[in-house]
């Protein structure tokens, strides 16, 4: 298992990943939002590639920047595919994010886990992560505003 920084031709396989989840987006939708990502130092996407090359999993992680309390590392997304679950693959992907959070000068990692999530919050804790707060979260859907150039 080869663990990469993700590439633009990862986009296929994130998006059928990510659908694993309950999360559908499209490849083309994917691609985009790689784009945009990628373009700032303070996030990293990873894949897992098998031997033959076939992406089994990514993580994305970024920096999250707030006025009040110093950076912090947080998880943006864990995905491995289904059949692979429980080969060690996203613990392998969650030590790299936490790897390099740390060398971002990071020194706390946050994970933000839907309560439905059983086996997530089971990886979690054996990853030695621990329940720190639990809250709500608000959404508001807002008209979109065309600016040319990005996502």
């Amino acid at each position: 298992m080869v663990i990469r920084p993700s590439l633009p031709q990862d986009a296929e396989a994130i998006a059928l990943l990510s659908s694993q989840l309950g999360y559908p987006v499209s490849a083309s939708q994917v691609a985009a939002l790689q784009v945009s990502l990628l373009r700032h130092p303070d996030h990293l996407v990873l894949v897992a590639e098998d031997e033959e090359g076939k992406v089994r999993g990514w993580v994305h992680v970024f920096i999250s920047r707030r006025v009040f309390v110093l950076p912090f590392a947080e998880l943006g997304g864990i995905v491995v595919e289904q059949a692979q679950r429980r080969s060690g693959i996203g613990s392998a992907m969650l030590a790299r994010a936490e790897q390099w959070a740390s060398e971002a000068g990071c020194s706390i990692f946050r994970i933000r886990s839907n309560t439905r999530r059983l086996d997530a919050d089971r990886f979690y804790r054996a990853a030695g992560y621990e329940l720190s707060k639990t809250q709500s979260v608000f959404e508001k859907t807002l008209a979109r505003v065309s600016h040319s150039g990005g996502v």
